[in-house]
């Protein structure tokens, strides 16, 4: 498992937490993307995934905040739809959100075209609007 920063941009996400462009700019580190997510093939165990993103849920604030300084409220994540259906995440209670509109983090001029994906969201904290949307100046 990896976290990395938040995407930019994400219009479903931003949406459903209610940010306006101010406050996506002031408060996106305080959501984590998680970037990548590997069980190898020949691993057969049942409901290892859930449970793994069940046991990060629980961890990760305090990892992230001896690591960066700082707290973390959700986490999000991207699902290639072409090539999973985000069973797992969707058994650890994360929020499918919608999807993107198929662009990448580096696409500056609106040009390049990638797999559209299915946006997850989970919340850490129970207020996580309010934390999210807070003026943290």
């Amino acid at each position: 498992m990896l976290f990395a920063a938040a995407a930019w941009k994400a219009a479903d996400r931003d949406r459903f937490i209610g940010w306006t462009a101010e406050r996506r700019s002031a408060n996106l580190s305080l959501v984590a993307n998680n970037a990548r997510f590997l069980i190898l093939p020949w691993v057969e165990v049942k409901n290892l995934a859930s449970h793994v993103l069940a046991l990060v849920a629980r961890r990760v604030r305090s990892d992230w905040e001896a690591k960066y300084g700082h707290p973390v409220h959700a986490l999000e994540t991207f699902v290639d739809r072409s090539r999973f259906k985000g069973t797992c995440y969707r058994a650890a209670n994360w929020l499918r959100l919608g999807q993107t509109c198929g662009r990448t983090r580096n696409d500056g001029g609106h040009r390049v075209q990638a797999a559209v994906k299915d946006v997850y969201f989970y919340p850490l904290v129970k207020n996580f609007r309010e934390a999210l949307c807070d003026d943290h100046s």
